[in-house]
Parts: C-alpha cells; sequence; structure tokens
C-alpha cells in the first residue's frame, strides 16, 4: 500500500460522518493511526462514536466514546419546619403634608365668552364707547340695567312684521315721501305741533297717576298755552316759554306702577308694542280729544294724515334698516330699550336732566299713535 493510503481512507471514511467535509492538515503517527482504527472498530455503525474518533484524532487526544447524560434520581426535600411569622405592623396612612407632591394639573381653558347684547345695544356701543375700551365719554351718566327681551310669540310676531312691512312699503312709505316732496317744511312743522299738542291732556293726566304732578303741570300748561297763543297748537310758544315737552301714556304708568316684564307683540298696522302698551292704548283711547269729534267725514281724515305725518317724521330711519341683517329684531331691540328708558329714565337721573345728553333728553318716540284707534260710527253719522 502507498505510503499516503491510510490518509486517503481516512479522508473518504469521514466524509459521509459530516455534512461538511472535514479536511485533515497534518499527517498521523503510527500510534495515532492505529488508536484512530481501533477507535473506528469499535464505533461501527454508531455515528456520534465515529465523530468522536475523529475528532479525537485530530486533537491528538483518546478517543472518549459519548456517554449518555447520567440520569440523577430526584431528591426528597427534608419536610422544613414553618417558623411562626410576627404579625404585620399595620402601615399607618401618610398623612397629606408627608405625601409626596403630585405634578399640578393644567388650568381648565376658560369658555369663551358670548355677547349677549341687543342689536341696539351694540349699535350704541358702537357710536359713544364703552368703559372697557378707553375712549368712552365719561360725562355720560351710568346706563340703566334694562330687562331682557321678553318675546315667547316671535312665530307670530315676525309674520306680523312682514305684513306690516309689505303695507308699509306700499302704501304707508310712498304717501309719507310725496307728502314731504309737497308739502312745505313749515307747514308740515305746524301740523306735527298741532297733533303733539292734542296728546297732551293724556300725558299730563299719566303724569299725575305716576306721581309726577311738576310734569303733569306742564303738560297741561303746555295745552292751554299752545292752544291759545298757538292758535290751536299750530304754533309752539310752550317751548318759547322753557316748558319740557314730555310724552305719558298709560302703557308707562302700568310700568312705573310695577308691570316691569312684558311680552313684546307686533299689532297689525299699529306696529312695535308689549302686552303691557296694548292695553295702555285701550286705557288711553277715552282721554284723546281727536277721538272725541264724532263726525267721521272730520276725524277720519284727521286720522289719516296723523299717520301720514308719523311716517314721515320716520323716513329718516329708513336707512338704518336697509343693511340690518334681521329688520325684525333690529326694530323689536331698538323699540324695546327705548321703551324701557321712557319707564325708568326719569326716575334713575331725578331732575338732573340738564346733564344728559340731547339725545337721551329728546322725549319724542314716533309712533302709531292712540288716535288712531277706530271708532264706531256715530248713530246718524
Amino acid at each position: 500500500m502507498r505510503p499516503h493510503a491510510p490518509l486517503i481512507a481516512l479522508v473518504l471514511a469521514c466524509v459521509p460522518l459530516f455534512g461538511q467535509a472535514q479536511i485533515l492538515t497534518r499527517p498521523l503517527s503510527g500510534q495515532q493511526r492505529e488508536e484512530f482504527d481501533r477507535c473506528m472498530k469499535e464505533a461501527g455503525e454508531d455515528a456520534a462514536k465515529a465523530r468522536a474518533c475523529v475528532k479525537a484524532s485530530i486533537d491528538g487526544q483518546p478517543a472518549t466514546p459519548e456517554q449518555p447524560p447520567a440520569t440523577t434520581e430526584p431528591v426528597t426535600p427534608e419536610p422544613v419546619t414553618p417558623v411562626p411569622s410576627e404579625p404585620a405592623t399595620p402601615v399607618e396612612p401618610t398623612p397629606p403634608e408627608a405625601q409626596p407632591e403630585t405634578q399640578p394639573q393644567p388650568e381648565p381653558t376658560p369658555a369663551p365668552q358670548t355677547d349677549d347684547r341687543t342689536d341696539a345695544e351694540r349699535d350704541y356701543d358702537a357710536l359713544y364707547g364703552t368703559p372697557d375700551d378707553g375712549y368712552a365719554d365719561p360725562n355720560l351718566p351710568t346706563p340703566a340695567v334694562m330687562p331682557a327681551i321678553y318675546d315667547p310669540w316671535e312665530k307670530y310676531n315676525r309674520k306680523m312684521h312682514s305684513f306690516n312691512n309689505a303695507i308699509d312699503r306700499g302704501v304707508a312709505r310712498p304717501l309719507a315721501r310725496g307728502y314731504v316732496k309737497v308739502v312745505p317744511r313749515p307747514f308740515r312743522l305746524g301740523i306735527s305741533n298741532f297733533f303733539n299738542n292734542l296728546g297732551q291732556p293724556v300725558s299730563a293726566v299719566n303724569a299725575l297717576l305716576q306721581g309726577k304732578p311738576k310734569q303733569a303741570g306742564q303738560s297741561l300748561g303746555r295745552f292751554i298755552l299752545n292752544t291759545t297763543l298757538g292758535i290751536g297748537g299750530i304754533f309752539d310758544p310752550a317751548s318759547d316759554a322753557k316748558l319740557p315737552n314730555r310724552g305719558e301714556d298709560f302703557g308707562q304708568t302700568l310700568g312705573v306702577w310695577g308691570w316691569k316684564r312684558s311680552r313684546y307683540v307686533e299689532l297689525p298696522l299699529f306696529g312695535p308694542r308689549t302686552l303691557r302698551d296694548s292695553l295702555g292704548m285701550v286705557g288711553d283711547a277715552p282721554l284723546s280729544p281727536l277721538r272725541q269729534v264724532e263726525a267721521d267725514k272730520v276725524r277720519i281724515p284727521l286720522q289719516g294724515l296723523q299717520l301720514v305725518d308719523i311716517r314721515s317724521q320716520l323716513l329718516a330711519t329708513d336707512s338704518f334698516r336697509e343693511g340690518a341683517e334681521d329688520d325684525y329684531t333690529l326694530v323689536r331691540d331698538a323699540w324695546i330699550q327705548r321703551r324701557d328708558y321712557q319707564i325708568q329714565g326719569d326716575r334713575l337721573n331725578g331732575d338732573e336732566t340738564d346733564t344728559l345728553p340731547d339725545y337721551l333728553q329728546d322725549d319724542s318716540n314716533p309712533q302709531v299713535p292712540v288716535d288712531a284707534l277706530p271708532v264706531m260710527p256715530a248713530d246718524g253719522g
């Protein structure tokens, strides 16, 4: 046999025993070769022992067949005598001062403030400022706290408002514009003075009912002076005599007596009112001089002229209403605010009217008067 035959046989014998070919890098000595042959003979068909023989020949160590792992018998643990433990000491709760500080909670974000002002109040603040914006007029008196608007009949009122607007656009406003265009201003002023003078007896009686005898005497004095020297009220010498022109009605009297909150209602043709003021019109009707005229041919034309005169005084407000987002709300809020001031203004400011601005001293409030209430035809009329 060739000298390298045992080495070649060793390589060929190891090839089928491994997943990868193992290459011996050095030759075996005679003793190692004998040990390898003996180990392989003892291994026989046992692949694990054969691998051990190959490994021993490579490392130069005697082959030791792999022994199966020895099984150990389970060791029974000796019983342990339990030692009684001491009772657990209850843990006292930590006082609030000793508790660790918790992380501060974020403050809740404040809800956005809502603007509860009415359209009329916002318009007033836009014109004259508020104390918060820094440019309000410091000479203005403290504003009165007005009650909230009470409008549970809004659905009906809006429909009636649309009806009144249709009548106004189709009849009242064209007549008023024609009246202003045709009748010269001095004549229109005389007509306004005449109808205003007819309302002085009603103002005098209601001022007396409200506990204002001085104002009642002034209203009665205006009526007498304008009726005589003013030629039936066409001229106004009472204003030259410094007699104030104050308008009072029974609706205001009911408000002074305690009927503060009344539901808003819009009447056909008469326009904005409250339930209180509607009953007040019925109370004022018997005191109206114009309604005492029994001849329909005289009374009805005078009532028609009075309505046209009132509408002509309101022509200046039409431009403000044209740009309103909600005409109903604008008219309602403005009328209620003005009406509440008429009831409460005198008592809030006392007699210090000289300190009030001119726009608050003006007590005129053009509206369909009680004189326009229909009258049953007189017998034989």
